[in-house]
């Protein structure tokens, strides 16, 4: 899977401090000039310093700068660590989405 995400420029970001990887995120492929954000990481270890902000704002700002007209992430509502930085960042609300399963 890393290997395919490395494939494509800009997909797979990882944040570091000194040469220690701290936080990652994923950028999917543009479609229909949206950028979409994904498989944001930081270990447990390095939580709670901005890593996981500071990333996400970074890569937003690229995205929109080189690629996309609107960039765009998933999150889970019930998360208000997750909600609280992305809200700060510039992202809002716009959807809800529910995911079913048949079995």
């Amino acid at each position: 899977m890393v290997n395919r995400w490395l494939d494509r420029e800009g997909a797979l970001w990882v944040w570091q401090v000194g040469r220690e990887p701290v936080s990652m995120l994923g950028i999917a492929p543009v479609s229909m000039g949206v950028a979409r954000i994904t498989l944001v990481y930081t270990p447990p270890a390095h939580r709670r310093h901005g890593y996981a902000s500071a990333a996400v704002a970074a890569a937003s700002r690229w995205a929109l700068d080189h690629v996309a007209r609107e960039c765009v992430l998933y999150t889970d509502r019930a998360n208000p660590t997750s909600n609280k930085i992305y809200e700060a960042i510039g992202y809002r609300q716009v959807e809800d989405a529910a995911e079913w399963s048949l079995r």
